[in-house]
């Protein structure tokens, strides 16, 4: 049996999971899902489509994520995306920036479940790829028992069976969106609970997964429930190396790759950019983690921090930071030798 798509994914993250990041995490698992940055609605329809919503094939699947909270407006923007190439439209509904509240969408909908089902239904009309959407399991002093089960019952009859549950409310009073991320407890036993009420349809646990062990242990059905999914957030960007396990752990893969296979794996695509006028440092800067742990993965990081920057920089900059690394090791195993 084929291993269902959501089974790993990647998470949408502001400024960071833009069109290289993409690649770069493709580099490492040809299987994870990968997830754009939210992008809204107005700014699809009016905006620069090739800046905001160009992709590279390499980066297949990939899901577009959008923001918004009117139907019409989300179904023009989704079916944009899908005539883009996009492998499924995902809607957030678990943001809890001031920006996005403002704009009466992300985290702030977790109280109009009605709503979020008609743009829903109104986005699934327009596509034939996947329409999906990623929620919280409450904001402020909602009942998540409650304010989920409404939120995700809503849509259901809308037609969306997947949904990606970050397990924390979202306090949109008085904490940063920076604290939502960490300060809410997470309630993993509550996204459980939904799949096990709700079994037919796709349920994936986000939220504090920090590491693969991690999200296999979510995947185990000890307690009878079986999870479709796991979505990684800052574990996979800091340290992206993990995403090398991530086809051999999850989907049946022969062989993990390693960090240098990928960065091998990049270079041709970095090299299409540069040709292009993108900077290096716009490439590499979603690299720095990847030698995390590693014998010069400070030099690496240094390198490609302090030299990328110059306009002139190509790929002979990410030469030197793999070299710095490689020497690192080799004087490391040196010294075990001599011992």
């Amino acid at each position: 049996m084929t291993a269902p798509p959501h089974r790993l994914s990647v998470a949408p993250m502001m400024d960071w999971t833009d069109r290289h990041c993409r690649a770069f995490h493709r580099a490492l698992s040809k299987r994870a899902l990968l997830y754009t940055e939210m992008v809204t609605s107005l700014a699809v329809i009016h905006g620069d489509r090739d800046r905001l919503l160009g992709f590279d094939a390499v980066e297949h699947p990939v899901a577009l994520q959008l923001g918004g909270s009117e139907p019409a407006q989300l179904a023009e923007a989704a079916r944009i995306g899908a005539d883009m190439g996009y492998d499924e439209i995902n809607l957030n509904v678990g943001c809890p920036s001031d920006r996005v509240q403002s704009g009466r969408f992300g985290a702030c909908l977790m109280r109009e479940p009605q709503l979020v089902a008609e743009c829903m239904a109104a986005i699934g009309a327009a596509v034939d790829v996947p329409a999906t959407v990623k929620c919280r399991i409450g904001v402020d002093d909602q009942e998540p028992e409650v304010a989920l089960f409404d939120l995700v019952d809503a849509c259901a009859q809308a037609g969306v069976s997947t949904f990606i549950v970050h397990a924390r409310k979202a306090w949109l009073k008085g904490l940063s969106p920076k604290e939502n991320r960490d300060v809410p407890p997470l309630d993993y036993g509550l996204v459980r609970r939904l799949k096990r009420e709700r079994p037919a349809l796709t349920i994936v646990l986000n939220g504090g997964v920090p590491t693969m062990e991690a999200a296999v242990e979510h995947l185990r059905a000890d307690d009878g429930v079986q999870l479709d999914g796991v979505m990684m957030g800052r574990a996979a960007y800091h340290e992206p190396a993990l995403l090398g396990r991530v086809d051999r752990a999850l989907f049946g893969a022969e062989t993990d790759v390693d960090a240098y296979q990928a960065i091998e794996a990049y270079k041709p695509y970095m090299a299409v950019r540069l040709s292009e006028g993108t900077p290096l440092h716009a490439m590499t800067r979603h690299m720095l983690g990847v030698m995390h742990g590693r014998p010069g993965a400070r030099t690496f990081r240094r390198i490609l921090t302090v030299e990328a920057i110059d306009r002139s920089a190509g790929l002979d900059v990410v030469d030197r930071a793999v070299q710095a690394v490689r020497e690192a090791e080799a004087r490391r195993d040196d010294v075990a030798d001599a011992a």
